[in-house]
């Protein structure tokens, strides 16, 4: 899968993430593609990784990342599902499940785990991912990191949150974004007059 770095993992907030290459299924076809082809559009990027198709709380979580998408692109942002699973269960997944039917971002395999432990989700005894959640911006620079037990789901409302969160600071130097913060709602600026205020 990987011919063009060696994975060093694993990643956390700061860190540059590597090109490297996977397969993916989308709209009905089984595609492959690079880190780079999103990077080069200046496309930020969310890697959503979970445990395993056919499963349970995965459906709900993909689901509501299926509902969230067009979004997502409307903030120039790509989303990345990612498991262990083949392209192949991919597809078999989303041609019978009602809920993944509605999925249109790529579907990644990872069935070697090589992707999970780069990003640092892979569980060695089972073979699986964690519930890791990756935003990343255009300069391939991770900006976010949220990773769950597998026992509990993530929300897209929140991750679409701290997109917007990640994009504004990206583009307002010197300003930061308090808790809670949404589009249109007050900033800071970090300085000495602040200390001590908040």
């Amino acid at each position: 899968m990987n011919d063009e770095i060696n994975f060093r993992g694993p990643l956390s907030v700061g860190d540059k993430i590597e090109n490297f290459s996977f397969n993916y299924y989308q709209d009905g076809k089984f595609q492959n593609g690079k880190i780079s082809n999103y990077l080069e559009k200046g496309n930020w990027i969310i890697l959503f990784f979970y445990p395993a198709d056919f499963t349970f709380i995965c459906p709900t979580e993909l689901e509501e990342m299926a509902a969230f998408y067009e979004k997502f692109q409307k903030e120039n942002t790509e989303i990345l599902s990612i498991s262990t699973d083949t392209e192949f269960t991919h597809k078999a997944w989303h041609d019978t499940s009602e809920s993944i039917k509605k999925i249109k971002f790529p579907m990644v395999a990872d069935p070697t785990g090589e992707i999970s432990m780069e990003m640092g989700t892979y569980i060695d005894n089972e073979g699986l991912s964690l519930r890791g959640t990756f935003i990343i911006d255009p300069n391939g620079v991770i900006k976010s990191v949220e990773i769950n037990d597998n026992s509990i789901g993530r929300s897209a409302t929140e991750t679409f949150r701290k997109l917007q969160a990640a994009q504004f600071v990206d583009s307002h130097d010197g300003l930061v974004c308090p808790a809670s913060w949404q589009p249109g709602k007050d900033t800071l600026k970090p300085g000495e007059d602040l200390v001590g205020k908040i």
